[in-house]
């Protein structure tokens, strides 16, 4: 039988799993017979100290008695009053035979042992045991075990009122006496004592003679009498009690009470025994049934698994015949009904696997392979054809409103308006997915495409009814042509989305493909690779242009400009690469690296006693996330800049993206002492409401409005009232774009705060700027006031260099 069929995997896995359940409970049955007897001798160790105790306490009680008898004996008494040592001897060695005693002695007030029934050294001498005689001067008489003589004995102590004295009756704890109270009490009893060197002595003891050296041994090894609740003696172990008998000074007699758990468990081994018998039996009865269950179960699967091999050749014809009522009977039928349904369900599929469910138009797939046979038939014939994408627009609106059932209903409306504008058969309409449509033409060009797509819009213009409920659905439509925007399916698909994007943006309903609109350009995102390079190479550069104080003549601010010389492509304008930045999420790592020169600009210049102020331009992706104040505060702390020297300019269009935001990042870097001002103002959308409460420093009027003012009385007013409006409202004005000579002297009639532009000076490399403040510096002040003056023969423009800003 071999070992991968399921015919003896059943097999192990029935005997295995007796064999675990037999093993795991003659474990547990063994282990809670183990218990049970440790718990009962334990109950029983605990019942035996009571009886232990009670059995000793009796003792002494009946001496007590017997001896208060012989006290209220007249002769007795007599006997004490005459003093005769002889006659209290003889009296005192009657009456202990008669109670069966073995020490009887009489004590004196004075505590001197006036008789003893031993006749021992005794007499005429102080009594031993003085806390015996304490005990009784407490309770009236007393009873304790001690020591005498090297014997062991329970000492009963009963006063003699007249004459007074004592009385004191020794019975012996010997071997006898643990024989009885073991018999009683069915138990193991030893009595013990630590001698003065600390050695053990036995007194008596029920166990065995050939054990008792054992039980010495073992006391000899603990640190605690207590400590061993469990003792091996010779090989078998013996559940223990240890119980103090006496504390009476330092060396305490212990009796050791215990109960062989071999003797517990044997009333429970003929059990285990039976539990063995069993488990054999059972072994034997579940691997003669595991097998005949085996085969039962594996000649049908055997079947059933070559049925299956007939389906997966495409035979469907051949059923499952079983004629059995269980489980196996109905797997053969369930087989059976599988095997007719993967029939019908191939047939569906053939049928359906290249159409929409929903709206009965080819699917992807269809769409597809028919557009890789019209490129095929276009490649040999050289005729053009076109793809059309189309996006409904505000179908997601019907669906969170109406629901999707309504959704779907549109979907099958448009499908059906779709595909009754299109004339021709060759023309293929296929939905993508969701509400993406796609239109296959052959033969056209993006010119016939587009009239073709115009038709399709117009099909929509007509609202549609869901229910009751007017719905106006238009759409964007993209297009690519072959084989001017691709020459493959993937490159023309992926090209006409680009163009319905495009179209969707513009909102002008149709879109041909256009690769300014194709954020996945080949060079894009060599672009991208080149600038991070770029940031980690040191290609950028920072150029500064000086700001003039029309009023005083100084230049105490520059603007920061960031230029880029490409390794292999040579200059590339800022405003190439910065949006492009901006748009892929890196404008975040330029401005950091545009912030942190600026910094270290402003702490160099400051170190040369040049103190200027540099202006940095902030983009709106910087304004949202929370990087920009963390920047600001570590370069601060890098290059030791005060933030009055930094000035951070900010876009009216980065506000406006988000204003909330904007304000809250605003008046964060305000707080910490940076100046802010507003770019290009008058170019975007002039928010006053907004304006009014950001908390900026400095508007700069946008250089299209400067350089044609002069002849330009609407670019003159809106300087004038941008001017106007900044000094009402507390702010420096700065105008952009200076170039020549008139429109300086203009903005000083304005009375404008600072100019910027080529007539003061071009864009400085960082070393050319120091050396250009210096310069500077270094003229009169009144040259330098009247700088428009002497500015007349300067050039009106250098056109090598331009002014970009740094996004």
């Amino acid at each position: 039988m071999r070992f991968r069929s399921l015919q003896s995997r059943i097999v192990v896995f029935f005997v295995a799993l007796l064999l675990t359940v037999q093993v795991a409970g003659f474990g547990l049955i063994s282990h809670a017979i183990k218990n049970y007897a440790a718990r009962t001798i334990r109950h029983e160790l605990a019942v035996g100290e009571r009886i232990f105790q009670r059995v000793l306490e009796q003792n002494a009680h009946q001496l007590a008695l017997a001896t208060s008898i012989l006290a209220d004996d007249y002769g007795f008494r007599q006997a004490i009053s005459s003093v005769n040592q002889k006659r209290l001897a003889l009296a005192l060695d009657v009456h202990r035979e008669r109670v069966g005693a073995e020490v009887m002695m009489l004590i004196n007030p004075k505590h001197i042992v006036l008789a003893d029934s031993n006749r021992s050294t005794l007499t005429n001498k102080p009594f031993p045991f003085p806390e015996l005689i304490r005990e009784s001067e407490k309770t009236g008489s007393a009873s304790m075990i001690l020591v005498s003589n090297d014997r062991l004995y329970q000492f009963v102590l009963v006063p003699v009122t007249v004459p007074a004295a004592w009385i004191v009756l020794g019975f012996p704890i010997d071997d006898r006496l643990a024989a009885d109270l073991g018999e009683l009490a069915s138990l193991q009893i030893s009595f013990l004592r630590r001698t003065d060197n600390e050695e053990w002595k036995l007194f008596a003891s029920t166990l065995p003679a050939a054990l008792q050296p054992a039980l010495l041994d073992h006391m000899r090894g603990v640190a605690a009498v207590d400590s061993t609740p469990l003792m091996v003696l010779d090989g078998e172990k013996f559940q223990t009690l240890t119980s103090s008998v006496s504390k009476i000074g330092e060396k305490p007699v212990f009796a050791v009470l215990q109960r062989s758990l071999n003797d517990a468990l044997l009333p429970f081994d003929a059990l285990q025994a039976n539990l063995l018998v069993l488990t054999l039996i059972g072994l034997v009865i579940s691997v003669a049934g595991s097998i005949f269950t085996a085969r039962n179960v594996s000649r049908p699967v055997t079947q059933l698994a070559k049925l299956a091999n007939e389906i997966e050749q495409g035979n469907y014809l051949q059923a499952a015949e079983m004629d059995r009522a269980d489980e196996i009977g109905k797997l053969a039928s369930a087989f059976n009904h599988m095997r007719q349904a993967i029939a019908d369900r191939e047939n569906r599929i053939s049928t359906l696997a290249y159409k929409d469910a929903l709206t009965g138009l080819p699917n992807r797939i269809l769409f597809n392979d028919r557009l890789h046979q019209a490129l095929g038939s276009s490649l040999r014939s050289g005729q053009p054809l076109t793809v059309l994408i189309m996006d409904l627009d505000h179908f997601k609106d019907v669906n969170d409103t109406l629901g999707h059932h309504m959704g779907d209903l549109l979907l099958e409306e448009v499908a059906t308006r779709l595909q009754t504008t299109l004339a021709r058969q060759s023309d293929t309409l296929a939905r993508l997915g969701g509400d993406e449509f796609a239109v296959l033409l052959p033969a056209d060009d993006a010119k016939a495409a587009r009239s073709v797509a115009l038709r399709l819009l117009e099909a929509l213009d007509v609202p549609i009814t869901l229910n009751g409920h007017a719905v106006d659905v238009g759409g964007s439509i993209g297009i690519a042509s072959y084989p001017e925007h691709g020459t493959d399916a993937g490159t023309l698909l992926q090209r006409a989305d680009v163009a319905m994007y495009a179209a969707k943006r513009g909102n002008s309903g149709v879109a041909v493909y256009d690769p300014r609109d194709d954020d996945h350009t080949a060079e894009r995102l060599s672009l991208l690779g080149d600038l991070k390079h770029a940031v980690e190479f040191n290609e950028l550069m920072l150029c500064y242009q000086p700001q003039l104080d029309l009023q005083t003549g100084t230049v105490e601010s520059v603007e920061a400009l960031i230029r880029w010389r490409h390794p292999r492509r040579g200059y590339i304008a800022p405003d190439l690469f910065i949006p492009f930045a901006e748009q892929s999420g890196y404008i975040k790592t330029i401005t950091r690296w545009v912030l942190a020169e600026a910094f270290r600009k402003a702490a160099e210049c400051h170190a040369n006693r040049l103190p200027i102020r540099i202006s940095v331009n902030i983009s709106a992706r910087d304004l949202a996330g929370a990087e920009l104040q963390e920047t600001c505060i570590e370069l601060i702390q890098l290059y030791r800049v005060e933030p009055e020297w930094i000035r951070l300019e900010i876009t009216e269009g980065a506000i406006m993206d988000d204003p909330t935001r904007a304000m809250e990042t605003l008046e964060a870097l305000h707080g910490m002492g940076f100046d802010l001002s507003i770019d290009d103002f008058g170019k975007g959308y002039s928010s006053l409401s907004y304006l009014k409460k950001l908390p900026v420093d400095e508007l700069k009027i946008d250089k299209s409005f400067v350089m044609g003012m002069v002849c330009d009385k609407d670019d003159a007013m809106i300087v004038r009232s941008t001017i106007d409006l900044g000094h009402n409202m507390g702010l420096r004005v700065v105008a952009e774009g200076v170039e020549n000579a008139e429109d300086l002297h203009l903005l000083k009639q304005l009375r404008c705060d600072l100019a910027q532009g080529f007539l003061i000076s071009k864009p400085l490399s960082s070393n050319d700027l120091m050396k250009w403040l210096s310069e500077f510096r270094s003229r009169p002040i009144s040259e330098n006031a009247h700088f428009a003056d002497t500015a007349q023969n300067r050039p009106a423009r250098n056109s090598s260099f331009s002014v970009v800003k740094s996004g």
